[in-house]
């Protein structure tokens, strides 16, 4: 696996720019108040009437009162990502447009979850009253294996990062060199972790969104970056490998990358063939609710063209859908599968 193949026309070697000749078809409490006094002055004579302060909002870094009582708490500087809602579903839920604690950790399970999902926070607003003494073997647990039976090999780094607002990223263990899907927080931590699963070889960027600390990344495990270069920018404009065209390339034989633009011009998925599963960036994703959406609202380039690129994936033979924001799924079988796309697309008109 020295270069990346590219299964539709000719690779360029110059600066790693990938280029297809052959398109394929296109498929977002209040601080106690103190008293002051109010003069009202009148035509004849001056009334002074006691009143009390507006009282000072919270700041970011005060607890949120929906917290349950107990040792963890989110603080007002939730951005309401959803990371810690789907790492530890048992502590943490969604009231009142931000995350709160609803049960605090009972077993030993529910608290390491907890820790991981504190961990993960972009933006730290997860906080306990008292310092955990076993915060350093959760450390140690990371990155996360997903599914040892069905996706064996294919782990959550955590550590999210707010740079990418809070997105997913992901290591493959592949036998020819391992892959960072998108950018965690750089942790050193973390990147002592990986290298006992042996490096990366690749860190795949599914689109400019989730790049992060692709940079320190790179330097740290000597990977090679992989971007579209409809999604180069300043900061990523000295990726190692830059794909051009609208593919498919080929990193392996058993792994694609597939043209997938919408939520931005040049979005990428990834697609591990052996183990049915596609690394869709921002392009699909499950809500809460365990249904597919596209996440409309937050698509910076092509409603249009995102739907169109959702459609091929009715002929792809897959079961996982690993986003970076948003919820992975697995379906039972293809036709669970194809049935989810199917009502996602006929709920905006283009699936007949």
């Amino acid at each position: 696996m020295d270069m990346l193949v590219n299964t539709g026309g000719v690779v360029h070697k110059r600066l790693y720019v990938l280029q297809q000749q052959r398109p394929i078809s296109h498929f977002g409490s209040f601080s106690n108040c103190t008293p002051r006094q109010l003069t009202v002055t009148c035509a004849s004579t001056a009334v002074t009437t006691p009143t009390t302060a507006a009282p000072h909002p919270p700041t970011l870094k005060h607890k949120r009162p929906q917290n349950v009582e107990g040792d963890f708490y989110v603080n007002h500087k939730c951005i309401d990502c959803d990371v810690c809602r789907w790492m530890a579903p048992e502590t943490f839920g969604r009231v009142d447009g931000q995350s709160a604690v609803y049960k605090q950790p009972y077993t030993a399970e529910e608290r390491t979850a907890a820790l991981q999902a504190l961990l993960s926070c972009p933006v730290g607003s997860i906080r306990t009253e008292q310092p955990p003494s076993d915060i350093l073997q959760v450390h140690s647990t990371m990155p996360l294996s997903i599914d040892e039976k069905s996706l064996p090999g294919v782990y959550h780094c955590g550590y999210h990062s707010k740079k990418s607002y809070g997105a997913t990223s992901y290591l493959i263990k592949h036998p020819k060199g391992n892959i960072l899907v998108d950018s965690p927080s750089f942790k050193e931590k973390l990147a002592s972790q990986i290298d006992e699963l042996g490096g990366a070889r690749y860190m795949f960027l599914s689109h400019r969104d989730d790049v992060a600390d692709h940079d320190k990344w790179a330097r740290r495990l000597s990977c090679d970056r992989i971007l579209h270069i409809n999604e180069v920018q300043s900061h990523t404009a000295d990726v190692e490998m830059k794909l051009e065209g609208q593919g498919p390339w080929s990193l392996d034989p058993d792994i694609d990358l597939i043209f997938t633009p919408g939520h931005t011009e040049g979005s990428v998925s990834l697609f591990y063939k052996p183990f049915k599963a596609l690394f869709t960036g921002d392009h699909i994703a499950a809500s809460h609710n365990g249904e597919l959406n596209y996440f409309e609202k937050y698509n910076w380039y092509s409603v249009e063209k995102q739907v169109e690129n959702i459609r091929p994936f009715l002929q792809m033979d897959f079961l996982w859908i690993l986003p970076g924001h948003g919820r992975r799924i697995k379906f039972e079988n293809i036709n669970e599968k194809n049935a989810a796309i199917e009502k996602l697309l006929s709920g905006v008109g283009l699936y007949n």
